[in-house]
């Protein structure tokens, strides 16, 4: 049965004092009361990390404890020192400590946390680790028994009883560094409140780097209209399990939601609706670079995507010159697909598609654009690939990358073509074609990857026309192999999408993700050889806790041993300090 959690430890706010604290009066309230405490020094252990890391090295003499005059130190690059800031953000809430930021040439952790750039990684053509190849393995691992090559994504957290030291050769590698470190603290450490704990972590080191380059899922905000905070919301569940791309489904039958100077009334008018009859919304220009920049932030990259030549029901409202009749029809509120389509034979089409994703381009700073192109029954063969090659065109002459449902699969080959597969049967000869011409994947399979399917028949909202998956069925499939005689070096990652017919709500949203979402992550970043399902259930067990203390709905999957959130208590007479929401 899905269920919303019950909410998480009770953290009372302690007044305000009538002064601003200085860091020493922080440090002293704070260790004084964590420093009563008899928990021992790790209560978990180095490898309850999800995804699951690609090497862990446990030293139960070197476990540490986080103490209340701790300082982070960061290499001198900004990008690295906002790394840094983020990860005081991600800490300070519950701690109460004031955990400066401060930088030098060389960190060292000196009993607090060092976050450490070393750039003299070896980076492939893709912009990750050659060396650690499609399993992400690495051979070489040197003296310190990690490997020199990180790779652009990869990292080193090392557990000591001097502090802890994240080594990364990008701002992106200490930033998932960062997430692993998080997920080491108790689970207290989500509370938005100053919480009584000694925060130990496991001695030991990690070293971890992904196995594909795209791991991302999709948000679609047509079906139903999100607001920016509810799609921040989501960035942030992502950018836990080091997924780095968000690709938002921006257009549909049911709503246009991204505004385009040069064809305004697509969302004056085509962004009115939703199903169900809704109020419907859209973004602005400054909604969606919001978006965009919190994404970048935290290392993910914002996918758009045009559904085209079908799904424009509500492009076709708004300027009926698209249709094929030039007549508009009525707004759409239903869940049915295939009947809409802007007409190919006309070339006001490819006026209206050269300024909309010329407009959506500028305003992305990603390789990549999205343009659907799936479930355009109305168009068929040569005009259906037609009208796929020309749109290719623009976008390559924007300067992006396409990106398109598999159905674009016939259409010739355009250099860097990605194709995104949501099958439910592995055996595709037309996109084997496509791949041997050329084109990569992104595997997204039906009845794996697509999270508005319901968990169990009882599942309150959801579709089950793919089945119903769980979270073994999440998990249990190889992205490198799922596509029958598509080679693994073909395979770009993977996505998991969330189509919202039944979607209302960000708490429907969490419902369905989690914890569904960091199976799929896993797929994405870890290594074929750490998958085992039994071990995954007790990793992710452990996520529980973390989710009801910071007050994030998710289904509590049966097959989940789930953890109970400890009771914790408040931190008293702890003078509490402003801060910002990392």
């Amino acid at each position: 049965m899905s269920t919303t959690p019950s909410p998480g430890p009770t953290a009372v706010p302690v007044p305000l004092s009538t002064g601003e604290p200085d860091a020493a009066t922080l440090a002293r309230a704070a260790e004084e009361t964590a420093g009563t405490l008899l928990a021992p020094a790790a209560p978990h252990r180095l490898a309850d990390v999800v995804p699951a890391p690609q090497q862990v090295q446990p030293d139960p003499t070197a476990d540490w404890a986080l103490p209340a005059e701790a300082v982070i130190v960061s290499s001198a690059d900004p990008a690295a020192l906002a790394v840094a800031e983020q990860l005081a953000q991600l800490l300070r809430p519950a701690t109460g400590y004031p955990l400066p930021v401060t930088d030098a040439t060389t960190p060292e952790p000196a009993g607090g946390i060092a976050l450490v750039l070393d750039d003299s990684a070896d980076l492939g053509a893709e912009g990750y680790s050659a060396d650690l190849g499609a399993e992400g393995y690495s051979a070489d691992l040197g003296a310190e028994g990690y490997s020199a090559d990180l790779g652009a994504e990869g990292y080193h957290v090392d557990i000591a009883t001097d502090g802890v030291r994240i080594t990364a050769a990008t701002a992106a590698g200490l930033f998932y560094g960062v997430q692993t470190l998080r997920q080491l603290l108790p689970a207290a450490i989500e509370s938005p409140s100053p919480v009584t704990e000694r925060w130990a972590l496991p001695g030991g080191a990690i070293t971890d780097a992904p196995r594909f380059p795209y791991r991302g899922a999709m948000l679609d905000v047509a079906r139903h209209f999100f607001a920016v905070e509810d799609v921040l919301r989501v960035v942030d569940h992502l950018a836990r399990y080091k997924l780095n791309h968000l690709h938002l489904h921006l257009t549909d039958d049911q709503g246009w939601r991204i505004a385009v100077d040069s064809w305004p009334k697509l969302t004056t008018v085509g962004g009115t609706t939703e199903v169900g009859g809704g109020p419907g919304g859209h973004y602005t220009k400054a909604d969606y670079q919001r978006i965009v920049s919190y994404a970048a932030a935290r290392h993910i990259t914002v996918v758009p995507e045009i559904d085209l030549p079908g799904h424009t029901n509500s492009a076709l409202v708004a300027y009926p010159e698209l249709a094929p009749d030039k007549i508009a029809p009525p707004p759409y509120t239903g869940i049915e697909v295939g009947f809409s389509y802007v007409d190919p034979a006309d070339e006001r089409t490819y006026d209206f598609v050269a300024d909309v994703l010329g407009e959506v381009a500028a305003l992305t700073p990603g390789p990549w654009l999205h343009i659907g192109g799936d479930e355009a029954f109305k168009v068929n063969g040569e005009v259906y690939t037609g009208f796929v090659e020309r749109v290719q065109r623009i976008v390559a002459d924007l300067g992006k990358t396409v990106v398109g449902w598999h159905q674009l699969a016939p259409a010739a080959h355009l250099d860097g073509r990605v194709l995104q597969w949501w099958g439910t049967n592995g055996e595709d000869p037309t996109t084997v074609d496509a791949v041997r011409r050329g084109a990569r994947l992104i595997v997204s399979p039906g009845n794996h990857a697509y999270l508005d399917m319901k968990y169990a028949p009882d599942t309150p909202i959801g579709h089950d026309w793919a089945g119903l998956i769980d979270v073994r069925k999440a998990y249990d499939w190889d992205p490198g192999t799922h596509v029958a005689d598509v080679p693994a070096e073909a395979v770009l990652g993977v996505e998991a999408p969330l189509w919202t017919e039944s979607v209302t709500s960000l708490a429907d949203i969490e419902l369905l993700l989690l914890p569904r979402l960091p199976a799929i992550a896993e797929l994405g970043w870890s290594t074929r050889a750490t998958h085992n399902w039994a071990d995954f259930r007790d990793r992710l067990a452990g996520q529980g806790p973390r989710w009801t203390t910071a007050g994030i709905t998710f289904h509590r999957a049966p097959e989940i041993p789930w953890r109970t959130a400890p009771t914790i208590p408040t931190q008293r007479n702890l003078p509490q300090t402003h801060t910002a929401t990392p």
